[in-house]
């Protein structure tokens, strides 16, 4: 039984968790402000989880996914997640994490950023560019016509099939950047950013995708 540990439990974390156990996954579910904010989210999750501090999930976790705010990555628990494979959810906005200098001038992106944080972990960028409230009713089973896709990237081709299957399970299909530093072709305002695509339109619209300093600017 493959427990998904969520650090976040915030719309993104809380909709993870839901399909998670409606999956048959166990989880563990983590926040900031400890596991006593997380008795109602957990009641009605049900048996398969728990709330736990974020080392604990962390640590639980054989999937890890890190939803929380950007500018609050240096707060993680980085010894429990040496190893692991980490999913991240995470998109840049300046008004809330501040300026980073790395990505204001597209030399690095929020997973490679993690990635540089967690040089043990095997990071795999997902679930960014879907609202989440569309987490639970968006998925179908495999083969469904026009299933919606979901784009991964991740340095790492293994742990990248792993988050396949898992989106497999969730009711999605998936369109495999490859690198992490392709997810810049699914960051916030690229083609891809929000719509539901399936698997070919997807691909067509990271294909589409144009680096920041190269949109049009607004006058």
């Amino acid at each position: 039984m493959t427990t998904l540990g969520i650090i976040g439990a915030g719309h993104i974390g809380s909709q993870l968790a839901r399909l998670g156990v409606a999956n048959g996954y166990d989880v563990v579910v983590s926040n900031s402000r400890g596991p006593a904010t997380l008795e109602g989210l957990v009641a009605e999750l049900g048996p398969r989880a728990r709330a736990a501090l974020p080392a604990e999930a962390a640590a639980a976790g054989d999937l890890v996914i890190v939803t929380i705010p950007l500018h609050a990555i240096d707060t993680l628990p980085l010894p429990e997640l040496a190893g692991k494979l980490v999913i991240d959810t995470n998109n840049y906005y300046p008004q809330r994490d501040g300026n980073i200098v790395a990505l204001d001038e597209e030399t690095s992106t929020t997973a490679e950023l993690l990635q540089d944080l967690l040089p043990d972990a095997r990071v795999v960028k997902a679930f960014n560019h879907i609202y989440a409230a569309d987490l639970t009713t968006d998925g179908q089973p495999a083969g469904s016509a026009n299933r919606r896709a979901l784009v991964i990237a991740g340095n790492d081709p293994e742990a990248r099939a792993v988050v396949t299957a898992l989106l497999d399970d969730f009711g999605f299909d998936t369109v495999d950047l490859g690198p992490l530093n392709e997810g810049w072709r699914i960051q916030r305002d690229t083609p891809g950013y929000g719509p539901r695509m399936d698997e070919f339109e997807l691909r067509e619209a990271v294909s589409a995708a144009i680096r920041y300093r190269d949109m049009p600017q607004a006058v």
